[in-house]
C-alpha cells in the first residue's frame, strides 16, 4: 500500500516512542493522522506536533483494553474523515511483577493491553477497512514474540501477538479486498516501555517488582537508552507496507537467537537460556546476578 496524501492512519499508543514515529513518519508522507493513547496530555502534545507536519489530526483518549474504547475510537476515525486506510495496533506495557508469585493483576494488565487490545482493534477496523476499499493493518508484536526470556506475562502476550496476526494475514489472503497484514518484533527500541506501570489501569494498585526485575531492570534501562531510534523502527513498518511484507524484523542479532531458539524446537531438546542478549551483560553473569538475588530474597508469602 502506497502511503499516500490524503490517506488516513490509525496509531494506537501513539503518545510517545514507537508509535509516536509512526504517526510522524505517516504525516511526513501526507496522511492524516488519529492518534490514541491513554495518557491524555500527552496525547494532546503528540497530536500537536503531528499537526505541524500540515496534515489533519484527531486525538481519541482510548484504553486499548476495553473494546467499547476501541470501537469508539473507530466511530470517530470515521466520523471525522469518512475513511481509514492504515492501522496500527501499537499499544504495549510491560508489567515488572513476579508472574508465579506476584498477583493476577499484572497478568490480566498484560494481556489486556498487548493482547486483547491487538484483538479489539482488529476487530473494530477491519470492516472500517472493507468498507474504505483496502488497506492495512500492522502488529506490534516484539522480538519476545518469537524467543522467551523477557517476562512470562510479556513473553506470553507477544507470541500470541504473532500467532494472531499471522492468522489474520492468512485470512486476508482468501479476502476479496486487498488489505494487507504486517507484524512487527523489534528487540530494543529507546521507549518508555520500561515505566509503563505509569498507566495502570489494572486492578487495585501496581505490583511491586520482582527479584529478577529489581536485579537486572537497570541493565534493561540502559539497553534501551543505547538502543536503536523509534524513527528508524517506523521507517521500517513504512517500507514493510509499502513493499506489503508481513514481517518486519528490523534486529537482526536478536533474530540471531529466535532461529536458535527454534533448533532447539526442531531437534526436540529442552529450553535453554537464550545465549548473549544484545545490550546485556552476558548469560552467565546475569543468571548468577539474578540467582545471588533470589537467594538472599525473603520467601513468597503463601497466603
Amino acid at each position: 500500500m502506497e502511503l499516500e496524501a490524503g490517506k488516513v492512519a490509525v496509531v494506537t499508543g501513539s503518545a510517545s516512542g514507537i508509535g509516536f514515529a509512526l504517526a510522524e513518519r505517516f504525516a511526513r508522507a501526507g496522511m492524516h493522522v488519529v492518534l490514541a493513547d491513554i495518557e491524555a496530555g500527552a496525547l494532546d502534545a503528540a497530536a500537536e506536533r503531528i499537526a505541524a507536519h500540515g496534515v489533519e489530526t484527531l486525538a481519541v483518549v482510548t484504553d486499548v483494553s476495553l473494546e467499547p474504547a476501541v470501537q469508539a475510537l473507530a466511530t470517530a476515525a470515521v466520523e471525522r474523515f469518512g475513511a481509514v486506510h492504515l492501522v496500527c495496533n501499537n499499544a504495549g506495557v510491560m508489567s515488572k511483577a513476579d508472574a508465579w508469585t506476584g498477583p493476577l493483576s499484572g497478568w490480566e494488565w498484560v494481556m489486556g493491553v498487548n493482547f486483547w487490545g491487538i484483538v479489539h482493534g482488529i476487530r473494530a477496523f477491519l470492516p472500517v477497512l472493507v468498507e474504505s476499499g483496502g488497506g492495512h493493518i500492522v502488529n506490534t508484536a516484539s522480538i519476545a514474540g518469537l524467543m522467551p526470556g523477557f517476562g512470562a506475562s510479556y513473553d506470553a502476550s507477544k507470541h500470541a501477538v504473532v500467532a494472531l496476526t499471522e492468522d489474520l494475514f492468512l485470512d486476508m489472503r482468501l479476502s476479496p479486498v486487498p488489505i494487507g497484514v504486517s507484524v512487527l518484533c523489534p528487540g530494543w527500541v529507546r521507549t518508555e516501555l520500561m515505566t509503563s506501570e505509569r498507566n495502570w489501569t489494572g486492578e487495585g494498585t501496581v505490583p511491586g517488582d520482582s527479584v529478577t526485575f529489581a536485579v537486572i531492570g537497570h541493565h534493561v534501562e540502559r539497553a534501551l537508552a543505547e538502543a536503536t531510534t523509534p524513527a528508524a523502527i517506523a521507517d521500517a513498518v513504512a517500507e514493510a507496507v509499502i513493499d506489503d511484507r508481513f514481517w518486519v524484523l528490523p534486529h537482526d542479532d536478536f533474530l540471531d537467537l529466535a532461529v536458535a531458539r527454534w533448533e532447539l524446537v526442531a531437534q526436540k531438546l529442552d529450553p535453554e537460556p537464550a545465549g548473549d542478549v544484545p545490550g546485556l551483560p552476558s548469560a552467565d553473569e546475569m543468571l548468577a546476578e539474578a540467582l545471588a538475588a533470589l537467594s538472599a530474597a525473603d520467601p513468597p508469602d503463601p497466603a
